[in-house]
């Protein structure tokens, strides 16, 4: 088995869709929220009380402040699924195409990056989650089933002479260090 995808042992009596292609000539593969999640509108009270005061020039109240940092706090929604693939491969995950257009939900930086050996972490068992902001004016529901983005098998390569890591993952999201 070179590379591909299994349900997370959390959802094993749940019917959760494995990734999968749309059409014959797709790159990527489709994931799928595992259970309903609602992705709150950045445009709330605090949020815009903070922008307020940094537009005419004011310092916003530091509990105010953390309050709008939270909102700007990505969702991270669950798929259900893991990732097996060879040492020297990725999974990128993007945004669908249509979901910045249609419903304002955007992956925050752009891209995620889902190494080799996150598969099977003891810390999460490798879940795929996709952390998603949304700009729209309301919160977004998002439906179990769901597309909700699209991982890409990628290879990468490695720079000559380069001391080889001896960490090895230990954990799920942010485990290989700040």
């Amino acid at each position: 088995m070179k590379r591909g995808f299994k349900k997370v042992s959390k959802y094993a009596d749940q019917e959760v869709r494995l990734p999968q292609r749309s059409t014959q000539q797709a790159a990527g593969y489709d994931f799928f929220a595992s259970e309903d999640f609602v992705v709150p509108s950045i445009w709330k009270g605090s949020f815009l009380k903070v922008l307020a005061a940094i537009v005419i020039g004011q310092k916003a109240d530091p509990q105010l402040q953390e309050k709008a940092q939270k909102i700007l706090k990505p969702s991270l929604v669950p798929t259900g699924i893991k990732a097996y693939m060879a040492p020297d491969e990725y999974l990128l995950l993007a945004d669908r195409s249509s979901a910045p257009l249609k419903r304002g939900l955007v992956l925050p930086n752009g891209v995620g990056i889902i190494d080799a050996d996150y598969f099977d972490n003891p810390n999460n068992e490798g879940e795929i989650f996709f952390q998603l902001l949304n700009f729209s004016l309301f919160d977004q529901t998002i439906k179990r089933g769901e597309k909700i983005g699209q991982g890409i098998f990628m290879p990468f390569l490695l720079a000559d002479g380069e001391e080889k890591p001896q960490t090895k993952r230990t954990g799920g999201f942010g485990s290989s260090g700040r």
